[in-house]
């Protein structure tokens, strides 16, 4: 069982990507999508987070870099959205950045959620940094379900 006190994630864009294949190999992050996809790593999504998810991947140059299909894109979100904690987000303090907002709701909805983000802005600024970690400091072993 998943140590309580580890509490679920949020996975921020950024940090999905990082998880996919390119041309040169697995993705640096795929031991987290690899989690996510298996349910061994507890992680809360909101429709906001998913339509963020789909609408970001689905961008041209993504596809493109990453070798992927429109219906790739479509079914990985699909396969997020049940992998995942629905989540209904909450009103929070604001984000340092506006476009993150979302985030921080999710956060706000789950005290015991941490955000794992590349995103140097999060990572350093606003109420909730604490609760903010770069994944390569997410520790998978502790994290997983069992």
């Amino acid at each position: 069982m998943q140590d309580p006190a580890q509490g679920p994630v949020v996975v921020d864009t950024n940090v999905l990507i990082g998880g996919l294949p390119t041309a040169n190999g697995p993705g640096t992050l795929a031991p987290i999508l690899a989690g996510m996809l298996d349910g061994s790593i507890a992680f809360l999504v909101s429709d906001a987070l998913l339509s963020e998810y789909r609408a970001v991947l689905l961008r041209p140059s993504l596809l493109a870099r990453l070798r992927l299909q429109p219906a790739d894109v479509l079914s990985l979100v699909e396969r997020l959205a049940g992998c995942g904690i629905a989540m209904q987000p909450v009103p929070a303090p604001p984000a340092p950045d506006p476009g993150d907002q979302l985030l921080w709701e999710l956060l706000a909805a789950c005290p015991a959620a941490r955000l794992l983000t590349r995103d140097r802005l999060l990572l350093r600024k606003g109420r909730m940094r604490q609760r903010v970690l770069l994944p390569e400091a997410f520790d998978l072993t502790s994290a997983r379900v069992a």
